[in-house]
């Protein structure tokens, strides 16, 4: 078995761009690490993407990461790609390459997602906008909710309700300290990215003043009692989701 490569500082989750079960009709795959600008501060993170298998027999694609031929291969094994979701508005880069692929998918924006990518100079082919209530395409299998409260960033999160799985983009982060040079750990801990997980400082400080309407989607999000959560950045809630939840977003109390 070939160990995986340190890549800007952090050891990805190998093997990377390929499908990982983690229940019937849902997967992940880790991407490669990505650079994200904090002011004149550039920090890396890993990505990961999920797929779930709609009970049209469609694929829903969130968060998708940079994509290659065996990734797509694998996917055109198991369906037909139909969605292509961004959860907010850091994550849509590798859209483009996905919608080029699947020219039928629909690629579908979250709150403030097309304002960030013209900003960036990237053109995204959105056709629809992510709300509260999941499309008619989605609802059968998937729940979502706006979560705000944060002036930084308003995000998008869903439910899968046959694994009973929270999919969470970069509401916690949690990345693993063994996996993140000694010279980044100070750094990324003082961001709140660090396992055991919590919400990253940005959208706790910009949640002030604003703290009631998180709290009421937090509340939300645990009426649907996930068992589960899965993160783009760091490891996921494999297990007793619900507790490591609570401590997670304590910041709210």
């Amino acid at each position: 078995m070939t160990l995986p490569e340190w890549s800007n500082g952090i050891l990805p989750y190998a093997p990377l761009s390929t499908l990982k079960p983690l229940s019937d009709g849902i997967w992940w795959v880790d991407g490669p690490v990505i650079k994200m600008s904090y002011g004149p501060v550039s920090l890396p993170f890993p990505t990961r993407m999920a797929i779930i298998r709609l009970r049209s027999g469609g694929l829903w694609i969130w968060s998708p990461t940079a994509p290659t031929p065996e990734l797509f291969a694998e996917l055109d094994a198991l369906g037909h790609v139909e969605h292509l979701v961004s959860p907010n508005r850091f994550h849509y880069a590798a859209i483009p390459a996905w919608k080029k692929r699947y020219p039928r998918a629909t690629a579908w924006a979250s709150p403030g997602v097309r304002e960030r990518a013209r900003s960036q100079n990237i053109d995204v082919p959105f056709d629809a906008d992510l709300g509260d209530s999941a499309p008619s395409s989605w609802a059968d299998d998937i729940e979502q909710l706006v979560f705000r409260g944060s002036r930084f960033m308003e995000e998008v999160v869903f439910f899968h309700k046959a694994s009973s799985t929270l999919i969470l983009a970069d509401l916690v982060m949690a990345l693993e300290r063994e996996r993140v040079r000694p010279r980044l750990r100070w750094l990324l801990a003082l961001g709140g990215t660090m396992w055991p997980g919590q919400t990253p400082s940005e959208v706790r400080m910009t949640s002030w003043g604003r703290k009631p309407q998180a709290r009421a989607c937090y509340q939300h999000m645990l009426g649907w009692r996930p068992r589960r959560a899965l993160f783009a950045h760091g490891r996921l809630y494999l297990d007793d989701a619900a507790a490591q939840l609570e401590r997670a977003f304590a910041w709210m109390r």
